[in-house]
């Protein structure tokens, strides 16, 4: 098994999506996305992986089971595979990107973990995928927009705070009605809510390192990072 994430260096694209946008849909040229993944693909270092299956993302809560590639990106948050050399990947400019595996590494999953899909329970739903038991799952969380920097309306906290009281831990009051959002803390409910203990993280906050990150939410018009995760033969 196999598991990257991509910073915004070491590709072809120009401002403002300097250089290394995977995004195909944030209007910057379609020949400099291809070449940036051609470079992503041939730094997986696996030779037998031909493609990566991308999806087109649309803050919902639904997972896809992959079993072969497809051209055309899959309208979904996230992807589940059996599958050898079918690498699965997700994007992200703010959103937290979210990577699982089964003990044997014969099962993997990519999730795009936006505050929408995890409120409609796209964790749950991917885990669900799974046929071995939640108790025998890694998860890795992704560089996201940071608990000082996800400023969220009261309307947010409280639909998470339906599902489970315990995620008011995850939002600290700031003012005028106004929270900032904890991902990697609500994910992590998530999973431990599911039998998932084993969790690593990379915390880096893609809102406060420009130079490192692409963040939407600091930038608006701006490249993606990919998060791609792929069962080796």
């Amino acid at each position: 098994m196999l598991a990257v994430t991509t910073t915004r260096q070491g590709g072809m694209s120009l401002s403002p999506y300097d250089s290394f946008n995977l995004g195909s849909h944030v209007n910057d040229s379609l020949q400099a996305v291809q070449q940036n993944r051609d470079i992503l693909l041939s730094k997986l270092g696996n030779s037998s992986a031909k493609h990566i299956q991308w999806l087109n993302q649309v803050h919902s809560n639904v997972v896809v089971t992959i079993d072969t590639w497809s051209t055309e990106p899959v309208t979904a948050d996230a992807a589940y595979t059996r599958q050898a050399n079918l690498p699965l990947a997700i994007l992200t400019a703010d959103c937290l990107p979210i990577l699982l595996v089964n003990q044997k590494a014969t099962e993997i999953a990519a999730i795009h973990g936006g505050w929408r899909p995890l409120a409609g329970k796209i964790i749950e739903n991917t885990v669900a995928k799974f046929a071995t038991p939640s108790s025998q799952l890694f998860a890795w969380l992704g560089p996201c927009i940071g608990p000082s920097a996800f400023e969220v309306g009261s309307e947010v906290k409280q639909q998470f705070c339906q599902l489970d009281k315990q995620f008011a831990a995850a939002f600290s009051a700031v003012k005028d009605g106004k929270y900032l959002a904890d991902l990697h803390a609500i994910a992590r409910i998530q999973l431990q809510q599911l039998g998932i203990t084993t969790i690593s993280a990379m915390a880096d906050c893609t809102y406060t390192n420009p130079q490192t990150y692409f963040s939407y939410r600091r930038d608006g018009q701006t490249g993606r990072m990919a998060s791609v995760i792929c069962i080796n033969s």
